[in-house]
């Protein structure tokens, strides 16, 4: 039964709050143990909140995913769990993530509250609208970076160029997401009333352009005087070839093997885009930390 619960709380979704770590480690303050305990703390509370609100979206949706392949194994779905046991971890693990971050940063308290109030309006009815939907789980992605840069003591300023790349990633991979419920539509197994806004010709072309604008944006940020300067590298193009890379097996997982519909478990699976990533990290941090 403990396992039933485990899998209700999506610990392999925990890989999105990794986010919380890039505002300090593209600020340079990564090393500050100080820092990296409270970044620590937030993420910590990030995965209590995020747990609870995926708790949240099973409980909305347990009968439609009883039709989905693969959700339909869910603990709720498969009726592992009760759903009144299943709110009532609900309740404690918002109130102790929540409260984390009231003690942390006020600031962070408000974007945390923000983001379960997105979260709500996107489990009861944002998701069922088309384009909407995948906007509200791209601004989630920036929250959490607002989440880490305001945990820190100072907090640090966002860089737009983050917030840019992190945004358009966060819009891909939505997209990417989505492609699989279309498929699933064909098939005659429609999991979700937003598919009616979609077809591939759509998804398989906002994807390209999604590619596309975020290759660019982050070969102008790589060569950018103004980055250049406050990182003290002219190297940083040298990075541009691991994000090509990834771009690119992503979209061969999306279009040729059809198994972009959990981003996360494409991530912890797939070996390819482990080492792209990485060799993305080993190489920035090298070249900005050196």
């Amino acid at each position: 039964m403990w396992k039933a619960y485990l899998e209700l709380l999506r610990p392999g979704q925990y890989l999105k709050n990794l986010l919380l770590f890039l505002p300090a480690f593209f600020a340079l303050r990564i090393r500050e143990p100080g820092l990296l305990l409270r970044t620590l703390a937030g993420f910590a509370c990030f995965c209590l909140v995020a747990s609870a609100v995926y708790i949240f979206n099973d409980y909305l949706d347990r009968e439609a995913d009883r039709q989905h392949p693969r959700k339909q194994h869910r603990p709720l779905a498969s009726g592992r769990v009760s759903p009144l046991y299943a709110l009532l971890l609900m309740g404690l693990l918002l109130i102790f993530g929540v409260a984390g971050f009231w003690l942390l940063d006020p600031t962070a308290f408000y974007l945390i509250s923000a983001y379960v109030f997105l979260n709500l309006l996107y489990s009861l009815r944002i998701k069922h609208v088309a384009i909407v939907d995948i906007f509200i789980i791209s601004l989630g992605f920036l929250i959490r970076i607002g989440t880490g840069a305001t945990v820190a003591v100072p907090h640090i300023p966002v860089s737009m160029w983050l917030v840019l790349m992190i945004f358009l990633g966060a819009l891909f991979l939505a997209l990417a997401k989505r492609r699989e419920d279309v498929v699933l539509a064909l098939e005659g197994r429609e999991v979700r009333k937003a598919i009616d806004g979609y077809n591939l010709e759509f998804i398989n072309g906002a994807m390209v352009i999604m590619a596309s604008v975020l290759t660019v944006s982050y070969i102008s940020y790589a060569i950018s005087p103004e980055v250049q300067a406050r990182f003290g590298s002219h190297d940083l193009y040298l990075t541009v070839f691991f994000v090509l890379l990834g771009v690119l097996r992503y979209m061969q997982i999306t279009f040729v093997e059809g198994k972009s519909g959990n981003p996360s478990r494409v991530f912890l699976s797939d070996r390819f885009l482990q080492l792209t990533i990485l060799g993305w990290m080993i190489t920035f941090a090298w070249l900005i930390y050196r």
